[in-house]
């Protein structure tokens, strides 16, 4: 796909063309009009990524059209980022171009910012780290007041810590998340919070327990947790799963059981066909789940994980693909019929479009 046409008077067009094409998608599953919430058309994307080129002494932040994988396209601002980002670039870039320490063989920085104003940025090399280019990194860090990491094959070096914290408020709650550099973070922030309203008034009243399956570093369970009695969140990435425990800790949340396991182990350990050493400590028979929340990965759910959603009266689903979105609807049409949907637009100006459905058992809930 090429490289996107970033134009503000667009926006609102492509954006209906998008929803509209969801509509399509799901008429044979008699979805309801989806609630439809925007980005900012500018200054949406916390997180970026760019090559660096280097001609003679000039280093310039580089991207690539697929269409033309070998000609770099020179970026001299990128207003889709935020503004934290957009404000640090020019900046670092022409302390880069100034010292040749740390532009020297430097392949690639990556930005994370958040919607509370922070910024960590990470430089990636194709040479080793001395202590020459930490010297020259630390005083970098400083004049930017940013966090700064440099990495190069099989070294990190993290000057300060190697996470941000991300602060905003929920339906008036203060919220606060770890993000850590290098693990996957939600890349449209003001979407992202919009997600987590709308998620949790699909099951406002619900009661009961929850079960979460890929809840990453809490970014859905901090703000779901205190409408269950009780919460099973599971996530397989060890950085992951560091930054929930933090994240729950940081905004008092003390109902959540959280397992390193995937969704199809979790499956099987709910079926009680396997033990599991890493659930000693969970008892499951004290759960009385009311509701399965998901947020998968692109290819969506798994066999098992489809046969464990049948046995749940609500079914809260966040997808990045709206394909296998189809393909698990249709997968539980016998048990279950879309009650809610919505799309939540995390990238402008391209194909791409979150979709949200809150799927309820056909007949009503089972009785107790």
């Amino acid at each position: 796909m090429p490289l996107p046409a970033i134009d503000p008077a667009e926006y609102a067009s492509q954006l209906a063309d998008k929803v509209t094409q969801f509509k399509q998608a799901f008429a044979p599953f008699a979805v309801p009009e989806p609630t439809v919430f925007p980005s900012a058309p500018l200054h949406y994307r916390l997180r970026a990524e760019f090559r660096m080129w280097h001609d003679g002494e000039r280093v310039d932040y580089a991207m690539f059209d697929p269409a033309e994988p070998k000609q770099p396209i020179a970026i001299e601002q990128f207003d889709v980022a935020a503004e934290p980002i957009c404000a640090a670039m020019p900046r670092l870039r022409e302390r880069l171009q100034a010292s040749e320490t740390l532009k020297r063989r430097l392949f690639q920085v990556e930005f994370l910012a958040t919607l509370s104003g922070e910024l960590m940025i990470s430089l990636i090399y194709h040479r080793p780290l001395d202590e020459s280019w930490e010297a020259a990194a630390r005083q970098l860090a400083a004049e930017l007041d940013v966090r700064l990491i440099g990495r190069s094959r099989k070294q990190k070096i993290v000057l300060d810590r190697d996470w941000v914290l991300e602060r905003f408020a929920l339906d008036g709650r203060p919220l606060q998340y770890k993000q850590i550099e290098g693990s996957f973070t939600q890349p449209n922030g003001g979407v992202n919070r919009q997600m987590l309203g709308w998620a949790c008034e699909q099951v406002r009243g619900a009661g009961g327990d929850l079960l979460e399956l890929y809840c990453g570093n809490g970014n859905f369970t901090v703000a779901l947790a205190p409408l269950f009695e009780r919460v099973l969140a599971t996530e397989v990435s060890k950085t992951s799963v560091e930054a929930a425990h933090y994240n729950l800790a940081a905004n008092d949340i003390d109902n959540v059981a959280m397992v390193r396991m995937s969704s199809d182990e979790i499956s099987a350990a709910l079926a009680r066909t396997r033990e599991f050493r890493r659930m000693k400590d969970v008892d499951l028979d004290r759960y009385r789940f009311s509701t399965l929340f998901v947020d998968p990965p692109r290819s969506g759910l798994d066999a098992p994980t489809i046969e464990l959603a049948r046995g749940f009266d609500r079914i809260l689903y966040i997808s990045c693909n709206p394909q296998t979105l189809q393909e698990n609807v249709a997968a539980l049409q016998a048990t279950h019929g879309i009650a809610g949907a919505a799309v939540f637009d995390q990238f402008p100006y391209t194909r791409h479009l979150e979709c949200g459905l809150l799927l309820t058992r056909r007949g009503g809930p089972r009785a107790p």
